[in-house]
């Protein structure tokens, strides 16, 4: 049995790696770090084994690159002139929110990372854990820390300072 065709697996998994993006790294990076996810799982691609569970070798990718882009946002120097521009509405995909993204900042990056890769994109505490480092517990504990957070906030009362945190 050959592979699927590379394309297919960009447009099933696609939009998912892109809302996990834009939970770890935020609306303007996001797209960088999705763009550098399926650069190198391209080039990965063709040596992996067939039953390999794809969308979590993706995620794994995706956790990388956004390791890098945090990484690379802490060297850049931070404009205080002027505000940032607001995430664009006609991007991929459409229902983005910005009141959540600014909920998630809140969040600390261990409670930020679980619940993107538990609630966000559907993974079980034990391949959360996998990616994040740490046990199927720790992830669990992040996670219902998280969303018992968020539940605390009122989104339509947040002010956003932005969008980078």
């Amino acid at each position: 049995m050959s592979a699927r065709p590379f394309e297919r697996v960009v447009d099933e998994h696609g939009p998912m790696v892109l809302r996990v993006c834009r939970a770890v790294v935020g609306p303007a990076d996001a797209e960088d770090a999705w763009s550098e996810t399926f650069l190198s799982a391209l080039k990965a691609y063709p040596e992996l084994p067939a039953d390999a569970n794809v969308e979590a070798w993706l995620v794994t990718i995706a956790h990388r690159k956004a390791i890098d882009v945090l990484r690379a946002r802490a060297r850049r120097p931070v404009p205080v002139d002027a505000l940032p521009e607001e995430p664009s509405r006609t991007g991929r995909p459409e229902d983005w929110d910005g009141d959540l993204w600014h909920a998630l900042t809140q969040l600390p990056e261990k409670q930020r990372t679980a619940v993107a890769y538990h609630y966000l994109a559907g993974f079980p505490y034990r391949e959360v854990a996998a990616i994040t480092g740490g046990t199927a517990d720790a992830a669990r504990r992040a996670a219902a820390d998280g969303i018992k957070a968020l539940r605390l906030k009122d989104l339509s009362a947040a002010e956003p300072e932005g969008a980078r945190p």
